[in-house]
């Protein structure tokens, strides 16, 4: 579990972040969602460790980052998987090469161990024919879980997704949607995902953390959504016709 208490953070006279609080639970897919400009990027910056904040709290399983030693804090780190939003991969290297990366980072394990972890993360990813490809030649989605293996192949706790789904077409979304889920349930791991799919929303969306204007709008889960009467969330939701009418039946079939 993650938990922010009374986060902010500012870059000169702008005030990105207006004292967020709240919570990410293990074994679900929790998302931050928002408007540009919302502060949802500096938000998982923060998460992350990237960014320093002036107030407020971040525990990781009840660990205040903060209060983290050099070396405790370079453990934890070990303990984060990340996919950022390009994918990120070394255009150099293999596919299998870049899901060694992290284990040759942050391991000591032998050639032979660490041989062994990215085949059975490659295998976990459906991807067990890959290894000797090069990035250019796969595919987006490949690409993508390529980038969920190397963020899972060193066993994180803690898994943060920057809009995993970008540039993909919609069928290939929902097959990394379900991919991030499945890994999140089966390795019992805190997902943070920052996104602006409101199909990932409302596939995966066990809890969601809406942001406005650097404060916390609102958080609930996906079926939360369907019910709320902020106003904020419903423009922002339900933007599209597609979405207002699957509202509309929802809010139908139960009275």
């Amino acid at each position: 579990m993650i938990e922010v208490k009374n986060l902010h953070k500012s870059f000169g006279d702008a005030h990105i972040l207006k004292g967020v609080t709240t919570t990410f639970e293990k074994g679900k897919t929790n998302l931050i969602i928002g408007q540009s400009g919302s502060g949802k990027t500096v938000f998982l910056k923060c998460l992350l460790g990237l960014f320093d904040y002036e107030q407020g709290s971040i525990a990781y399983d009840g660990k205040i980052f903060t209060q983290l030693s050099e070396d405790e804090k370079r453990n934890m780190r070990a303990d984060i998987g990340m996919v950022f939003q390009g994918s990120a991969l070394f255009d150099s290297m293999t596919i299998a090469e870049n899901v060694m990366f992290p284990l040759k980072m942050f391991t000591k394990q032998s050639k032979s161990e660490m041989e062994d972890r990215v085949n059975f993360v490659l295998k976990r990813v459906n991807l067990e024919d890959a290894h000797h490809k090069k990035p250019s030649e796969a595919s987006g989605g490949m690409q993508k879980r390529v980038a969920i293996a190397r963020a899972i192949v060193n066993k994180p706790k803690y898994l943060f997704c920057d809009e995993p789904n970008s540039g993909l077409d919609p069928k290939t979304s929902i097959v990394i949607d379900n991919l991030i889920k499945e890994i999140t349930e089966e390795y019992q791991i805190t997902t943070v995902i920052n996104s602006h799919d409101m199909n990932s929303v409302m596939q995966i969306g066990e809890k969601i953390v809406f942001l406005k204007n650097g404060l916390k709008e609102w958080e609930g889960s996906r079926y939360d959504i369907f019910k709320t009467d902020n106003a904020a969330v419903t423009d922002f939701v339900y933007s599209s016709e597609l979405f207002k009418k699957v509202r509309q039946m929802y809010l139908e079939e139960r009275g």
